[in-house]
């Protein structure tokens, strides 16, 4: 177990010297604390061992397959950081006037019209500063239309049971009602029960497509028009756009308001805190509502424009700039070269899914988008080794588990998403380390259900880590 900063500390030890100034002495004692910070003490040479062992703990995109599922944990192009690390983009400042980073305001413009074109919708903004922030942004835009027409009693939003759980959050923040719709035995939206569900108090019907089982509804042309013939709007939730780029749009699907995950589709960092960037995209009705600042096409000369109706503003400025930027790096260097992209999504996640399938159950044994989810409910019946347990094991092994236990209508489900970024050398080592552990856990269930070996944290108690988190170094008093 590596050490903590604190207990590497040793009196006397320092990383830096302030060098000596030639500026006249001036007296800051009125403004010094009375005690000095309780710092550690360490050199340079420790300091730089500490941090670059703890990164070798972390597993990233960079280090290791990552298949995720419905995270879309893609490698991130260092191209991208090069375009974003920029003089001219890098060291401006939001409060530049708009004459001076017209550069900046024409790259947002570009970013903005290619989401646009890709999604089929009529504008886009930037601010929403993370996917669960945009979704959030869209609910409060679908509720501004529907109170500006007067239609007060459209309180109900339809989620599907498989949809990810930020879909009910968001819409309860908006301040609606949210109504599960099941899903059918094909893993699409149950179109019989949603059409009880739909009347004159829908306000929309919130949906991935494909959705989280990997799956593009078939329905989907009928589900809009049932939920827009009763009043009611569309929502995309754009979790999955990694799948279906220049092969299906949104917004000819019948989606009126978009988000994205730019981490998730456009190769922007994941994880680690942030900087996100969740862009909305809206019909042309829609425009009206858009946040305050948001950088439209109709007003080019503006930076704090506010469209007639609008929501207010959700995030100061216009968004994490400079993950945007990244973002459009990856669209630019693709190009036409996006729907090739969701092409081989498809195949890696296809050709995954076919070569497991003749050991482990596939929920939903049928061609998918971009991931799939395997069942583990009869090993777990049958030998006492969870879904969880076959994931810690692939931890010893150089690789991230997929998405444990999601979606909930599976029980002990494995969401696989290889994504396009993988070579088929790769797949087939995850596909031969899945099959080694099924193996095992015929053969010493033991094995899984006490592993990882070599984690340098085994596994913890996940309620307790939840319900008491220790967020901060608690030092013991000398």
């Amino acid at each position: 177990m590596a050490k903590l900063i604190f207990e590497l500390s040793a009196a006397g030890h320092r990383a830096v010297t302030f060098p000596s100034t030639s500026c006249q002495d001036v007296d800051f004692k009125a403004f010094e604390a009375q005690s000095l910070p309780d710092l550690p003490e360490i050199a340079e040479i420790d300091l730089v061992r500490h941090y670059i062992g703890l990164s070798k703990m972390a597993h990233g995109v960079d280090t290791g397959f990552y298949p995720l599922g419905s995270c879309t944990m893609k490698y991130n192009p260092k191209l991208n950081e090069d375009v974003a690390s920029l003089e001219g983009f890098a060291k401006t400042h939001p409060y530049q006037p708009a004459w001076s980073v017209q550069g900046n305001l024409k790259a947002m413009r570009h970013l903005q019209d290619a989401l646009s074109e890709v999604c089929g919708m009529d504008e886009f903004t930037l601010q929403p500063a993370a996917g669960a922030h945009g979704e959030f942004t869209g609910m409060l835009i679908i509720a501004a239309y529907h109170r500006t027409n007067n239609d007060t009693k459209r309180t109900k939003v339809i989620v599907p049971d498989a949809a990810h759980g930020t879909n009910p959050a968001s819409a309860v923040m908006a301040g609606f009602d949210v109504v599960t719709v099941k899903s059918d035995a094909n893993g699409g939206v149950d179109f019989e029960a949603l059409k009880t569900l739909v009347d004159d108090t829908t306000a929309a019907l919130m949906l991935t497509n494909p959705n989280t089982l990997g799956l593009f509804d078939p329905n989907i042309k009928a589900i809009a028009d049932l939920v827009h013939d009763a009043g009611g709007l569309l929502y995309y939730d754009g979790a999955n756009l990694n799948a279906i780029m220049g092969l299906s749009r949104p917004g000819d699907m019948g989606f009126d308001v978009v988000h994205l995950n730019l981490h998730k589709t456009f190769s922007t960092p994941h994880g680690g805190g942030g900087p996100g960037s969740g862009p909305v995209g809206v019909k042309k009705f829609l425009t009206p509502f858009l946040p305050k600042g948001s950088y439209l096409r109709e007003h080019p000369e503006s930076l704090s424009f506010a469209p007639s109706q609008s929501i207010g503003r959700m995030r100061s400025f216009h968004g994490n700039f400079l993950t945007t930027m990244r973002a459009l790096t990856y669209i630019l260097f693709n190009g036409k070269g996006l729907t090739e992209v969701s092409k081989v999504a498809i195949l890696n996640a296809n050709y995954m899914m076919h070569h497991l399938s003749d050991i482990f159950t596939v929920a939903y044994p049928q061609i998918c988008m971009h991931e799939f989810v395997l069942t583990l409910e009869k090993e777990k019946d049958k030998y006492q080794v969870s879904a969880k347990d076959l994931s810690k094991a692939m931890l010893d092994f150089n690789m991230h588990p997929p998405t444990m236990y999601f979606p909930q209508i599976v029980h002990e489900a494995l969401m696989i998403e290889p994504n396009e970024t993988e070579s088929k050398s790769t797949l087939d080592e995850a596909i031969a380390l899945f099959k080694m552990l099924y193996q095992r856990m015929i053969e010493d269930p033991s094995y899984l259900q006490n592993a990882p070996y070599t984690t340098p944290v085994k596994r913890v108690d996940d309620v307790l880590a939840a319900r008491v988190p220790i967020v901060k170094y608690q030092k013991e008093s000398k």
